[in-house]
């Protein structure tokens, strides 16, 4: 039996709409962590340390492959866009 996802919504804060860059928010990542067990964390548009450049190198490699292959991929070009991804 396949596990359900966590469902995180525009209207409740937890995700941002595709006009403002997609992605979640401060609020979507919280309620995720705590449902999953997860360690999310903010994003790195401008990586301070090695460790954010290396997260933004492997967001942008696996998110460009996610909106080559997606049928209609706004949201992964909209949190391309946000990381500032070339």
């Amino acid at each position: 039996m396949a596990r359900k996802g966590v469902s995180l919504s525009v209207g409740r804060g937890e995700k941002l709409p595709v006009s403002k860059g997609a992605g979640l928010t401060a609020k979507g990542r919280e309620r995720y962590n705590r449902a999953t067990g997860s360690k999310l964390k903010a994003p790195a548009p401008n990586p301070r340390t090695e460790a954010d450049k290396g997260r933004k190198a492997s967001f942008c490699k696996r998110m460009g492959a996610v909106a080559a292959k997606a049928k209609n991929g706004e949201r992964a070009k909209a949190s391309l866009r946000r990381w500032n991804c070339s």
